[in-house]
């Protein structure tokens, strides 16, 4: 194990890394700090300069493959070594290259045209709905909860974001609004129940569209929210409120602008947008080449200054913020049920059923101290910003900004809508 030991032992400071090659030779790096302590086995001597030439992607791969064994500690202690030494990592020669190759043609690899946006969502989410039901939640929210005490369930917590989502936006009776990136509905279909207002969803994902149409029929609520498999350049309308989570990702850094022109075209002249993320702190980068090329294609987490960049060119007025949710905690009740249909999930995708359930298990650990040590080195953050094209905006901006939500929230906690599951399609 020549050239990993060569990297371990430059990169490897806090916590402990121990190496078992497949001569059975064993060699320790670490120490200096506080840290996960991981024993690794490698099953493939090819992998000595396959991860030294392409570290983050062939490591990844050779996790996910069984190729490289975690033996003692677990893959989220594992993954957690790697990100509290990230900065030694991303000194190592091979890895500068393939982040600087990435920044170079990252507008390349996100042109997320109308019809490479389509086969992107296909790839991703077209797998087959009962393949997400092994592990979301009861509403197939497939974005961060709001974990208001930190002790709800999953279901609690997504049920907890979308009441602060409808409260931000001030829906008021008879309202229409576009749900840009609808998923599977749930948002949708909660709007429409506990604010008596008409929704139109947007979806490029066949799968999706069948379980949302089919689960507002099922509500009755087929009257009030209508699901289209259509891409959200292509909506013509206006609305008085525009709703996003859990899209941005899937738009690309050079279609941001053109996003929230977008977002602009369709409100009312007062109308209101809130669009839900997951970005970073930390200044623009780039799509990890795991994720570009299993999860993601095509996808990116803006930072938080191409965002508001973006927000700036379109014209729209900005009303509110940022506003931090639970991302490093949502994942946590994910895992078990996917390890426990990890064989039957096998037939829908060889690279998303394998690369989720094992790497899913790397993100997901009950927020702890270790957890979030790894949380602040990636420097990752879950936030909604509301925004309008009027500069009065009377149903929001004329409010104390920092109550009117907490008092709509307060209002909704006592609505319950009917259960958003759907006897569809759950078989």
């Amino acid at each position: 194990m020549r050239f990993l030991s060569k990297i371990f032992r430059s990169a490897v400071r806090d916590g402990r890394l121990t190496l078992v090659g497949t001569d059975g030779k064993v060699a320790e790096f670490g120490g200096q700090g506080p840290g996960p302590e991981v024993r690794i086995r490698l099953t493939d001597p090819s992998l000595d300069w396959k991860i030294f030439l392409n570290p983050e992607l062939k490591a990844a791969e050779a996790v996910m493959n069984g190729q490289l064994v975690v033996e003692e500690g677990t893959i989220h202690d594992f993954i957690e070594l790697f990100f509290v030494n990230k900065r030694q990592f991303d000194l190592n020669p091979s890895q500068i290259f393939w982040n600087g190759l990435s920044r170079k043609f990252r507008r390349f690899m996100q042109h997320n045209t109308l019809l490479n946006a389509r086969k992107n969502v296909e790839h991703h989410y077209d797998l087959g709905n009962d393949f997400y039901r092994l592990w979301l939640g009861g509403d197939m929210q497939y974005s961060c909860g709001y974990y208001e005490a930190g002790t709800e369930t999953l279901d609690e917590a997504q049920t907890a974001k979308k009441r602060h989502i409808a409260a931000k936006l001030a829906l008021a009776p008879g309202q229409t609004v576009l749900d840009i990136g609808c998923g599977w509905g749930g948002m949708a279909l909660y709007l429409a129940a506990v604010a008596d207002v008409k929704v139109v969803g947007v979806t490029l994902a066949e799968e999706q569209l069948k379980v949302a149409q089919a689960r507002a029929a099922h509500l009755g609520l087929s009257d009030r929210v209508e699901f289209r498999l259509q891409d959200y350049r292509n909506v013509t309308e206006t609305f008085d409120r525009v709703v996003s989570v859990g899209m941005l990702e899937h738009v690309g850094v050079s279609h941001l602008t053109e996003y929230y022109l977008n977002v602009r075209d369709r409100l009312a002249p007062d109308g209101v947008a809130l669009v839900h993320s997951v970005s970073s702190k930390a200044p623009p980068g780039i799509t990890g080449p795991f994720l570009r090329k299993y999860i993601f294609p095509g996808g990116y987490s803006p930072s938080l200054s191409e965002a508001f960049l973006a927000v700036e060119r379109s014209g729209l007025w900005t009303l509110g913020w940022i506003r931090r949710f639970g991302g490093c905690t949502t994942p946590a009740p994910w895992p078990p049920g996917a390890n426990a249909s990890r064989r039957s999930a096998r037939p829908w995708s060889p690279c998303m059923t394998n690369a989720l359930p094992r790497c899913g298990r790397s993100i997901s650990a009950p927020a702890s101290a270790p957890s979030a040590t790894a949380h602040r080195a990636i420097s990752r953050c879950n936030w909604a910003a509301s925004a309008t094209p009027s500069r009065s905006a009377g149903a929001i901006s004329n409010r104390p900004r920092r109550d009117y939500w907490q008092r709509n929230s307060r209002g909704w906690r006592s609505c319950t809508p009917r259960p958003a599951r759907c006897c569809e399609a759950r078989r």
